[in-house]
């Protein structure tokens, strides 16, 4: 489980998270980097559009400083049941994706991971700040200040205006 931060928090630089095999990761080593931030599925309708263009984003824009941070989640449809390392394999094998992924978190209710209450306190969607379903997306800008939150349907390469606008690139 993600920790919380020990004074408030003012940016997404100020949590430490999991990763894939259970590391601490602090989110501070991305300073400088456009983040985007996505809860993904293995089993979800809409895995393989978000993956596929997840995936080009990353490979045309990531020596430009953008990171995709990827977090499962398993509260919709039960639509990610497996462990960190099927997710992994999953995600490695079918979408050869080389962003990170995250351990297993919970995005809604009393269980959710500190760093997405931090990301829904500030960017409301549709039904409040809840999370609607797999694949809702963040986007946090080189400071760490979250600037833009997507609905799950929202295709990753309709961000890419928003993305190159915070790279600083044409």
């Amino acid at each position: 489980m993600a920790s919380e931060p020990t004074k408030e928090p003012r940016s997404i630089y100020d949590f430490t998270v999991k990763d894939s095999k259970g590391n601490d990761v602090d989110l501070s080593t991305y300073k400088g980097k456009v983040l985007l931030i996505i809860n993904v599925a293995s089993k979800c309708g809409l895995t393989n559009s978000n993956y596929v263009e997840l995936n080009h984003l990353y490979e045309k824009y990531k020596d430009q400083g953008l990171e995709i941070l990827a977090f499962p989640c398993n509260q919709f449809g039960e639509q990610e049941p497996g462990s960190n390392d099927q997710i992994t394999d999953f995600v490695c094998t079918r979408f050869k994706s080389e962003f990170p992924i995250f351990d297993k978190i919970e995005v809604n209710g009393e269980n959710a991971a500190p760093v997405y209450k931090f990301l829904k306190s500030g960017k409301w969607g549709i039904f409040g700040d809840d999370i609607q379903w797999n694949f809702a997306k963040f986007l946090a800008d080189k400071d760490g200040q979250i600037v833009g939150r997507y609905y799950p349907t929202t295709s990753p390469l309709s961000l890419e205006l928003d993305i190159k606008k915070l790279l600083g690139v044409d």
